[in-house]
């Protein structure tokens, strides 16, 4: 049976992309440590992990993590992308009634410090002040903001393929940057990439944990196009692999255009 060109296309691709990735990929250096987001979606976070919180009780992640839940990753004296991200969060549970989201009714907010010498005060200063940001009628115990040490830290991170490390000449980290969504048995659902966040995005994933389903994610996009920066602190775009996967498409291309056209003249001669 003849391939139409549009399926000769796809097939090409699909045997070139994985091909494209390895070759570049060796002759990238391995870094020291691996940091960036390593998706596990589908999998479980251990819900037995005890934390302290702002206020210097001990908690189980199982006790907070009982409906659909955001869960950040920061560290308190970030001087880069931690803010940011939280200054977002902030602003988008905010706008979450719009969408008919109530927080402690359909979601909870939790952010874990991955530095083991951040303290629960360190967290009651940093809610306090994101507290500040949102609405009156938010409920201050929807957001919880917890500390640990660097076992439980380890066995978290682990579990939801965040990879980070201290820097080697500073007291900082490089770390990359993302809210991860769990439903309430603990299962990995969305991993939500980006800087900015729609309400109807966090609504969204909100409704996939509740319901256990696993979401789509851009993080392999991420990983293929854009290399993660630790210097900077950030994703940057890939310029080797971007042009070298346009290449092979338009390679690609120019076969199944050039067996079409033969295939056009063989049918024109007979």
């Amino acid at each position: 049976m003849e391939q139409s060109p549009i399926r000769l296309l796809i097939s090409l691709l699909i045997a070139v992309v994985p091909f494209a990735d390895a070759a570049v990929a060796s002759r990238e250096p391995i870094p020291a440590a691996e940091v960036g987001l390593n998706e596990h979606l589908g999998e479980r976070v251990p819900l037995d992990l005890r934390f302290v919180s702002e206020t210097g009780d001990t908690v189980v992640l199982g006790d907070l993590i009982d409906r659909p839940t955001i869960v950040s990753l920061v560290y308190y004296t970030c001087p880069s992308i931690c803010r940011p991200l939280l200054n977002e969060v902030a602003g988008t549970l905010g706008k979450l009634g719009s969408v008919d989201m109530v927080p402690n009714r359909d979601y909870r907010v939790v952010t874990i410090s991955f530095d083991q010498f951040d303290s629960p005060a360190g967290s009651s200063r940093l809610k306090d002040e994101y507290y500040r940001q949102l609405p009156g009628a938010f409920p201050r115990d929807a957001w919880t903001f917890l500390t640990a040490d660097s076992a439980t830290i380890a066995r978290f991170t682990n579990a939801v393929g965040f990879g980070f490390r201290r820097n080697a000449d500073d007291p900082n980290f490089a770390h990359p940057t993302s809210l991860i969504v769990l439903a309430p048995d603990g299962k990995i659902t969305r991993y939500l990439v980006g800087a900015e966040y729609l309400p109807l995005d966090i609504k969204l994933a909100l409704i996939e944990a509740r319901e256990g389903r696993v979401g789509a994610t851009i993080v392999k996009f991420y990983k293929f196009c854009f290399s993660y920066d630790p210097s900077g602190q950030k994703f940057v775009l890939n310029a080797t692999r971007v042009v070298g996967l346009s290449t092979l498409v338009g390679v690609a291309a120019i076969v199944v255009f050039v067996t079409a056209s033969g295939r056009r003249r063989k049918e024109k001669v007979h």
